[in-house]
C-alpha cells in the first residue's frame, strides 16, 4: 500500500505543479495581450493624428494632378504621334511602355477627356 500512496502523492505533486505552470502561462498571456493592445491603441491614435495631418496636403497634390491630368494625357498622346511618325523614336517608346491613351486620338485638341468604356 505504501507504494501506492507514494504514486498518488507522485501523481497529485505532478498535478499540482502542472496546475501552476498553467496559472504562470495565462498569467504571462494576459501581461502580453495586453501589452499589445496599448501599443496597437497608440499606434493607430497616432497614426490618426498623422493622417489628419497631412490630409490637407495631399487634397492639394489630388487637386493638382486632377488638374494637370488632360495635359499628361496630351502629352502622352503627342509622344505617341511623334512616334508614329519618326520610326526611330519607337524603340523609346517601347522600353518605357508608353501607349495611347485610350478614348482619345492622337491629333485630338488640348484637354479632350477620354470617354467611358462602351459595354
Amino acid at each position: 500500500m505504501s507504494t501506492e500512496s507514494t504514486a498518488t502523492n507522485a501523481t497529485a505533486a505532478e498535478v499540482s505543479s502542472l496546475r501552476n505552470q498553467v496559472f504562470i502561462l495565462l498569467i504571462a498571456l494576459i501581461v502580453v495581450s495586453g501589452t499589445l493592445t496599448v501599443y496597437l491603441y497608440r499606434q493607430a491614435t497616432s497614426t490618426g493624428k498623422d493622417i489628419d495631418a497631412i490630409k490637407t496636403q495631399a487634397q492639394q497634390v489630388i487637386t493638382a494632378y486632377n488638374q494637370n491630368q488632360k495635359l499628361m494625357i496630351d502629352f502622352v498622346n503627342a509622344l505617341v504621334s511623334y512616334g508614329q511618325t519618326h520610326p526611330d523614336f519607337k524603340p523609346v517608346l517601347a522600353k518605357y511602355g508608353i501607349a495611347p491613351v485610350p478614348g482619345i486620338p492622337a491629333g485630338a485638341p488640348v484637354g479632350a477627356v477620354p470617354s467611358a468604356p462602351k459595354k
